[in-house]
């Protein structure tokens, strides 16, 4: 007997053209509306809109669709500055008004903070803004040569599929790497190994001696010989870059050529201090916007002198030593050896002894293991995407801080550890809102302050 195709499984299936309104936008940008009752997320939609679309997707309770034609357009919609938008996956915002985008953002964590932790923020804080255009400073490109077209592709993924873009440009990216794009695809088509290099992480470092650092790090996965090591010198000269090679784990990484250029670093000019970096280490993308993140965070959390403060998920320090500045002994944790050692070196270049770095399994913390470290007056929390539940969990009456300023990078696991606090541990909301890190995506980065109940 023949199996029947179930149309509901598969990613290939394609829906009937039709008509729906737009009521709001996703976490991924996307509009969402409801035909027959059901949902449908549908890219390139807007709120407010009406519009034909297309699904691609089809399960039994929602569907992922394109819009086709807009048949009646909001009058936040914009025109997308970058030529290829729609095709590739990396901003999917850009036909939004930036003010509504930002609007959008704050939207979604406050349904976030009600729908998930059923909470809500006593003040609800301005939004933080940075540049729009040519803020990224960070990124990881995909490559993939094309054996029928002999074309080297550099850029991200498209939207809605496992391909790499055809580019030649991101208004995203800091000028100077956008500008390396073409000639990147033009340099891998012309090495040996052009079809054994799948990735290149970019880092660019703030200017020394006028000049931005630059650092690309070319994933291969063979060896390279005298001629490709020749052509990869002559591009670093040419356009005054420094070429790292990664061929296994990130133990691997290290630099090709020049063999000692100058250092990736970012500077905190309120606060006086220097940050040295590795191109592999996490850094915020956005180094403008995040310093007014800072200053926004050490407002909230408010160190005085000889207080006690933890930042947990410290990384390289990039809040630890601003709080250090006032006065406060502060203890730093991160579960990555590589940023504790880089954090110390920071400490050490910028003069701050009133602080002690750690490495730490934040994910593993217990009620026990918390109060050991001793009692604290302040927290400050920058987890990953994952959020800080466990943390969060094991706070009891001796070791609870008086006041947390968390920041984080997913509203919904804010939004989860915010219920934690709340209704579990006797905090207050007293605050929160987003920071525009990444415009014209639909990336959410915000902050919270909580305090004790007395």
């Amino acid at each position: 007997m023949r199996k029947k195709r179930n149309r509901n499984t598969t990613n290939q299936a394609s829906g009937p053209i039709l008509t729906a309104i737009i009521e709001s936008l996703d976490q991924e940008g996307r509009g969402v509306a409801h035909v027959d009752g059901k949902t449908i997320f549908i890219d390139g939609a807007l709120p407010q809109e009406k519009v034909t679309f297309q699904s691609h997707l089809i399960k039994p309770s929602y569907e992922v669709a394109n819009t086709i034609e807009v048949l009646k357009q909001s009058n936040q919609r914009v025109t997308p500055k970058c030529v290829h938008f729609g095709n590739c996956g990396g901003c999917k915002l850009q036909h939004l008004d930036f003010a509504a985008q930002v609007a959008a953002k704050q939207r979604l964590l406050e349904n976030d903070l009600r729908h998930i932790g059923k909470v809500k923020a006593e003040n609800m804080l301005p939004p933080l803004y940075g540049p729009t255009w040519g803020y990224r400073h960070k990124a990881r490109l995909s490559v993939k040569f094309v054996q029928k077209k002999q074309r080297v592709l550099v850029g991200f993924i498209e939207k809605a599929t496992s391909f790499v873009a055809d580019m030649n440009s991101c208004e995203v990216l800091v000028p100077e790497v956008s500008a390396l794009i073409s000639p990147l695809q033009t340099l891998i088509l012309q090495l040996s190994l052009k079809d054994k290099i799948p990735q290149i992480e970019l880092a660019v470092g703030e200017p020394v001696d006028g000049k931005s650092v630059i650092v690309l790090i070319l994933r291969i996965l063979d060896a390279l010989n005298t001629q490709d090591e020749s052509l990869l010198q002559a591009f670093a000269e040419t356009h005054a870059v420094q070429i790292w090679t990664q061929s296994k784990g990130p133990d691997t990484i290290k630099p090709l050529y020049p063999s000692n250029g100058g250092q990736l670093q970012y500077h905190l000019p309120e606060f006086g201090l220097t940050y040295p970096f590795k191109p592999n280490e996490f850094t915020q993308v956005n180094p403008q916007i995040n310093q007014v993140m800072i200053r926004r965070a050490m407002q909230l959390l408010s160190p005085q002198a000889d207080e006690k403060i933890a930042d947990f998920f410290c990384g390289i320090g990039n809040f630890t030593l601003p709080i250090a500045r006032s006065g406060a002994h502060v203890l730093g944790l991160e579960g990555l050896a590589n940023l504790v050692e880089r954090a110390n070196e920071s400490a050490q270049l910028n003069d701050i002894a009133q602080v002690k770095f750690g490495v730490a399994d934040l994910f593993k913390m217990t009620t026990q293991s918390l109060t050991e470290l001793g009692h604290f007056e302040k927290w400050l929390i920058d987890p990953p995407r994952d959020g800080a539940y466990e943390l969060v969990k094991a706070i009891d009456s001796n070791n609870a801080p008086q006041r947390i300023v968390y920041v984080s990078c997913n509203p919904a696991t804010l939004a989860r550890d915010a219920g934690v606090l709340v209704n579990e541990k006797s905090y207050v909301l007293k605050a929160a809102g987003v920071i525009n890190m990444f415009p014209h995506t639909a990336h959410v980065e915000s902050i919270a302050l909580f305090e004790l109940a007395h």
